[in-house]
């Protein structure tokens, strides 16, 4: 089964060409790598020395919690949509690596051909701040603001003094029923190319979410559980993601510890991984030996 995989990073570039060493030659990789990162040519070039197809582009400058992650999403979305061949399409990211074997992949989206994996839920929603609409009612600034960098509360304050003036945007996203989830999903091609459409037929729509936070965990899940292909979704994304403070951050970073629990999970992507802490786990799930 050929499948592509989007996939939206910034640094770690060996952890990209692990990914694409991964797989079989079925499978074509299509990668945006932020226009802030300053990836060399010869990184490129080792990424592009496959047997398989690589697309890279750095058309955006992506902030986290910005709208621009989005637009490169659907600017990958697109190129890999060129390749009428493909049957299934995986948005993962630069920290996700998968936890089965390529062969497993395949076989797996055989048995469930025509199936949509997303997570998704009704909004307002009880497990998002506020029910998640303050991520469109108010202007948030991402794509201008470092959301993670020292500049952050400067974010929160302009949403406060929103607040505190009684202003709320309009939400008119075309009388659909507005719907949240997380960022990552495998799609197939029908359902890609009903996105993509739905995109170019409605250019206004991607509009709506400007200046709103973290769009691509609204946008795909709102397009589809509005279409047709609402009955095909099963709600998992099938990403092992483990919700604590761990090496770091959150989501943990993973290590040596959770190997054991990647191999016995039903999910085919485990995120997130960081260097040096992952780098023996990473090891561990290509099969080669460790220290």
């Amino acid at each position: 089964m050929k499948q592509a995989f989007l996939i939206t990073a910034y640094k770690n570039f060996h952890h990209l060409k692990s990914i694409i060493d991964y797989f079989d030659n079925n499978c074509s990789f299509y990668i945006h790598i932020d226009k802030k990162s300053h990836i060399s040519e010869e990184e490129i070039f080792s990424l592009k020395q496959s047997s398989k197809k690589v697309f890279i582009s750095q058309a955006f400058k992506t902030n986290w919690g910005g709208v621009n992650h989005l637009k490169c999403t659907l600017f990958l979305l697109k190129e890999a949509l060129q390749d009428r061949e493909t049957e299934y399409i995986h948005l993962i990211s630069g920290h996700d690596f998968p936890i089965k074997p390529s062969a497993y992949f395949s076989d797996f989206l055989k048995k469930h051909k025509g199936t949509q994996f997303m997570e998704h839920f009704s909004l307002p929603a009880k497990t998002w701040e506020n029910g998640g609409m303050d991520r469109l009612q108010f202007y948030n600034f991402y794509d201008i603001i470092d959301g993670k960098g020292k500049y952050q509360n400067y974010i929160r304050k302009i949403i406060n003094f929103q607040k505190k003036i009684g202003y709320k945007r309009s939400l008119k996203f075309n009388n659909m029923s507005l719907h949240g989830g997380s960022t990552w999903w495998t799609f197939s091609y029908d359902c890609c190319k009903y996105i993509n459409d739905y995109n170019e037929i409605n250019p206004n729509f991607i509009k709506l979410f400007e200046y709103t936070f973290c769009a691509e965990e609204i946008y795909f899940q709102t397009i589809i559980m509005n279409s047709p292909f609402k009955n095909s979704v099963v709600n998992d994304n099938l990403r092992y993601i483990e919700w604590e403070f761990r090496n770091g951050n959150i989501p943990a970073v993973l290590d040596d510890s959770d190997f054991l629990k990647l191999k016995e999970s039903k999910h085919l992507f485990a995120r997130r991984f960081e260097y040096p802490i992952s780098s023996n786990l990473v090891a561990k799930l290509k099969g080669e030996k460790t220290s």
